[in-house]
């Protein structure tokens, strides 16, 4: 069966993970996600990720999650633009999330970028999601 919004299911994965407290998550790879977690650990969210491949000859992507004081880097994991319901920005309109402590994932022409790559490159985009 396909998945409707995988984008949205890696997140997921990454939320529940945080909350039970877990160390690693594995998500099934793509290009976008495999950008995704490289965009996170560049904000240093979470420790590191890397591409496996399982005993099924399946590719995982594997998210070592990060903690500070028993407490999850990531508070907040939320999917913004949805396949039912796109949301795009303009550069002079990309949000500062938590008065810049957080971090929001665009989607651009030049490939996927934080919110403040965003704003020096003056590209606007999808708004994937945003994190804190």
């Amino acid at each position: 069966m396909s998945m409707t919004d995988p984008i949205a299911d890696m997140l997921t994965r990454i939320r529940n993970a945080c909350g039970s407290k877990h160390r690693r998550v594995d998500i099934p790879v793509s290009k976008m996600k495999t950008e995704i977690a490289r965009i996170l650990k560049e904000n240093n969210d979470i420790q590191d990720y890397q591409t496996l491949e399982t005993d099924e000859g399946r590719h995982v992507l594997r998210v070592r999650l990060k903690y500070a004081g028993g407490q999850s880097v990531i508070r907040q994991l939320q999917r913004v633009s949805t396949p039912g319901l796109r949301r795009y920005v303009g550069a002079t309109s990309i949000p500062r999330v938590r008065n810049g402590l957080g971090l929001a994932i665009l989607s651009t022409n030049k490939g996927l970028m934080s919110d403040r790559e965003a704003r020096q490159s003056r590209t606007g985009g999808e708004l994937v999601a945003v994190v804190w």
